[in-house]
Formats: structure tokens, C-alpha cells, sequence
């Protein structure tokens, strides 16, 4: 007799959000052993489809985990064999655990998601590296050295996973951070709540245990230049993201009082301003703080304002709900916490008082027209509809462009229109023996994905130290 099917995923426990927006605690709490056994139990097991060699959440797998191998190990409570399992695709498991976009990717493509909840992937994935953390993780054996050496520019998601894939074959690789820690964006751009710098912490030790050496406050453009590396290692991967904050352009935008989410994230998240005076970073929010945008970065900050200790805090945006491109999970905890959310509006201008900060944001009321570019309905001003805000704090959260400190600074490296590295299906350069992923030929995208981009990365740096020759006909992919 075929098992009955549990149609809905089992429940994590979270932090009340009456008591959450009062600390940087993270919020989901984690499953206990026997719920994660159940839930991994919901898997079907499913077979690849006709053409295709893997299972659909597979497929959906930016890094290629095998899913359905450790969920049956996990259900059986093989917890150690099913981490190891995970490993064997993705050095970064608490985190993916976190942060990933399961419901687009994995969790999207699940057999079971197409008539009931998917299996929770992610829920799983992440108590199994808590669990290990917990007990101490195991470091594989080390290869035999090959002689080759790596520089990695960059210690966000691209690079640590290219880092550890690379040294995991036997190559001396050794990542380069403009930052005094190690992280990338996982430190300076997602909040304690939602990922503790101590996970990230442990994440970056496992790398650093498989032989990575970490060098921080090394600036490559700066301390050193990407002409100068080359002539040191066999192979370059840039990983350097997108660090370099967008704005609107509209009148006032430079009162005090308005950041850059890249600016408000990092003061409060990598240099610890919501721990003032305990750390020497203060972070002035008001009872009002207007965050433009609804991303996930956008949710970040309208999450930390409250923590910070805004009464009121906004979620500006220029369409509807429906159109919001943060994950449905993070829209749901911002309101759970109180966060206010004026759709279909736009910011025409910044007013300020006689010191210059800003006071008020005038917007217009929307409405959407038809779609753009991307497939979403444009958004259209209704003339006459302008009215004004209070507000003593806004943060700009429409997003980030690509670091330009490597391209600006390096002859002969191929930039595309948007500031973007560009690279062909294996993440070559322009330059021979450089390769780039993640957020800088990218634009700004997800963890999971800038991951993926390292492993491929990483596949065709190990290929081009083993003889592989440098293609003649080199095309990018990516402008």
C-alpha cells in the first residue's frame, strides 16, 4: 500500500513578532530531529522525466545537490551521511538553508508542490548543517597537491564556493576580500535576522579547512591590481559583486537622512550599529523611516529600521503587490511585524528642514499600463495624485550595479553596457586565465545563483590547469 501523502509542510517554529522587532535574534527557530525525518519523508522520490537525467528538484538546483539522496538519508536519520551527501555539491549548506529561493528553484520544481506544498527542501538542508555545526564538521581528505595556483577576488558566495571546489581538486587557492571580514554580502548585506554572522562564520572556516587561505583588506584595483595577480597565480576568478548602490535621481536625494541600502545594511550588519555604543557605529533612523523598493534587500531594511527603533516604517513601491519581487516568506514576516506597505507609488522628491534633513518624501499614486521589457505591467502616474510623507530616514533599496573597481582598473578586460564583466558559458574572460561569476556579470541576483556561477567557474579553472588550451573564438554570454 502506497504511503498517504502529508499534503502540507511541516511547521518551524518562529520568533513572535511582537517580541522579534525588539532583537537581531534570527526568527525561524529550526526543526527538531523527528520533524525533519517526517518532512524529508514527504518526498516522492520522483525519476528523472523522459529526456532528462536528473529528478526535477534537481534540475532546479542551481549547484546540482542530490536532493532525493539526502532526504532518504535524512528521513531515516542518517543525518551525518546525508550532510556529507550535500557537501559533495555545495560547501555553504547553513546558509542555502537561509537564504536560498527554494520556492523558484528546487522547492519550485517539486512533484509533490504541483497539487500540495513541495517538500521542505531548505528546512531540511539547513537543520542538517546546524546539526553538524553543532557536533563539529568533518573536513574531507585532501587531494595530492597539484602544483597550480588560485587567486579568488572576492569572498562572497561566487567566491567561496569556486574556492572550495578548486581546493577540493588540489589547487593552493587563496581569496582576496576588500572588507576586514570575510562574507561578502552573506556579512554586509543580509541582516542577523535572517542570517547570523556566526553561521557565516562557520561556513567561511570549512572553506578555510579544506587549505583557502583568506586574506582580508585587500583591495584589488587598489592594494593590488588584477595585471599583478595574474603574473602571480596559474588562474584568476573575479568575484567582486554588486556593491555599488542605484539611486533615483530626484530632487533632495542628498539630504541627510537618506542611505543607500548597501550603506545601511553594512553599518548595521558588518560594523554592528544596532550593538551602539558597545561598537563605535552609529545609525540614526527617527520614528519614521521610508524604505524605497521590495526586494529582498528592500524587506531587510524595513525589517531593521523597526529593530533599530523606528516606530513607523514604509515599503515604497511603484507597483503592485503583485509585481513585489521579494520572496513571499520575507513580504509575510514584514507585515507580520507591523512594516507598512504603500503599493503603486512613486517618489517624485525629498523636502528638508533648515539643517538639511530630510523631513518629507512627495510621491504620486500609480496605476499599472501595459507590460514592459520584463513581462510586468509598466506603471503609469495619475495626474493630480501627489501627496506628502513625513519622514525622518528613507533608505533607496532599487538595487545595485556591479562592483567597477576591477574592470576600471584592468586593460583589456570587456565590460558590457551595464558595468558588467563579460564571459562566456564557463565564466571566461576577455583576458586568458581570468574568469569572473556571480553578481558582477550578473547584475544583482541571488546567493544560490552566484554559487552556481562559481561552480562552473571552478570546473573550467580545474580543465584549463590540467591542459585544457584557452578557446580561440571566445564569446560572451553575458552583454
Amino acid at each position: 500500500m502506497a504511503a498517504k501523502i502529508v499534503p502540507r509542510k511541516y511547521p518551524m517554529p518562529e520568533q513572535d513578532p511582537k517580541v522579534r522587532i525588539r532583537n537581531f535574534n534570527e526568527v525561524p527557530l529550526g526543526q527538531d530531529p523527528e520533524t525533519v525525518k517526517l518532512e524529508a519523508a514527504r518526498c516522492l522520490r520522483c525519476k528523472p522525466a523522459k529526456g532528462k537525467t536528473v529528478p526535477p528538484c534537481v534540475e532546479g538546483c542551481p549547484v546540482g545537490v542530490d536532493i532525493p539522496g539526502f532526504l532518504a538519508l535524512a528521513r531515516e536519520g542518517r543525518f551525518e551521511e546525508a550532510i556529507a551527501l550535500i557537501k559533495e555539491k555545495n560547501a555553504l549548506p547553513a546558509i542555502c538553508g537561509r537564504v536560498c529561493p527554494y520556492e523558484n528553484q528546487c522547492e519550485g520544481a517539486c512533484t509533490l508542490g504541483k497539487k500540495y506544498e513541495p517538500v521542505g527542501i531548505g528546512r531540511v538542508e539547513r537543520f542538517l548543517a546546524d546539526w553538524e555545526r553543532a557536533r563539529g564538521f568533518r573536513v574531507p581528505p585532501r587531494p595530492a597537491p597539484t602544483g597550480k595556483r588560485v587567486a579568488v577576488v572576492g569572498s562572497g558566495p561566487a567566491g567561496l564556493t569556486a574556492a572550495a571546489d578548486l581546493a577540493r581538486r588540489g589547487h593552493a587557492v587563496t581569496i582576496f576580500e576588500a572588507l576586514h571580514a570575510p562574507g561578502g554580502v552573506l556579512v554586509y548585506g543580509i541582516p542577523e535576522f535572517r542570517l547570523p554572522k556566526e553561521i557565516v562564520r562557520a561556513e567561511v572556516e570549512y572553506v578555510k579547512s579544506l587549505g583557502v587561505e583568506v586574506k582580508v583588506d585587500v583591495v584589488v584595483g587598489k592594494t593590488v591590481t588584477l595585471e599583478e595577480l595574474r603574473r602571480e597565480y596559474d588562474a584568476v576568478f573575479v568575484a567582486t559583486g554588486a556593491g555599488l548602490p542605484n539611486f533615483m535621481r530626484i530632487p533632495g536625494e542628498n539630504l541627510n537622512g537618506i542611505y543607500s541600502a548597501n550603506e545601511f545594511l553594512t553599518r548595521t550588519n558588518l560594523m554592528k550599529a544596532y550593538l551602539f555604543p558597545e561598537y563605535d557605529t552609529p545609525t540614526k533612523v527617527g520614528r519614521r523611516v521610508a524604505t524605497i523598493g521590495a526586494g529582498n534587500v528592500a524587506m531587510d531594511c524595513a525589517r531593521t529600521a523597526l529593530r533599530l527603533g523606528a516606530e513607523e516604517s514604509y515599503i515604497i513601491y511603484r507597483r503592485s503587490r503583485a509585481e513585489m519581487p521579494a520572496r513571499r516568506e520575507e513580504i509575510q514576516r514584514a507585515e507580520e511585524e507591523g512594516v507598512k506597505f504603500l503599493l503603486l507609488t512613486l517618489p517624485k522628491r525629498y523636502l528638508g528642514d533648515e539643517k538639511g534633513w530630510v523631513r518629507e518624501v512627495e510621491c504620486v499614486r500609480m496605476q499599472l499600463g501595459e507590460p514592459d521589457e520584463s513581462g510586468r505591467r509598466r506603471p503609469v502616474e495619475i495626474p493630480g495624485s501627489e501627496f506628502r510623507i513625513q519622514v525622518d530616514t528613507v533608505v533607496v533599496a532599487i538595487g545595485q550595479s556591479p562592483n567597477p573597481l576591477v574592470p576600471a582598473t584592468t586593460p583589456g578586460l570587456k565590460t558590457s553596457r551595464w558595468g558588467t564583466i563579460l564571459v562566456d558559458e564557463e565564466g571566461r574572460t576577455s583576458l586568458e586565465g581570468v574568469w569572473a561569476g556571480g553578481d558582477i556579470t550578473t547584475g544583482e541576483a541571488t546567493v544560490i545563483l552566484a554559487m552556481g556561477a562559481g561552480k562552473r567557474a571552478a570546473a573550467s579553472i580545474h580543465e584549463y590547469l590540467s591542459g585544457k588550451p584557452w578557446p580561440r573564438d571566445w564569446r560572451p554570454v553575458n552583454g
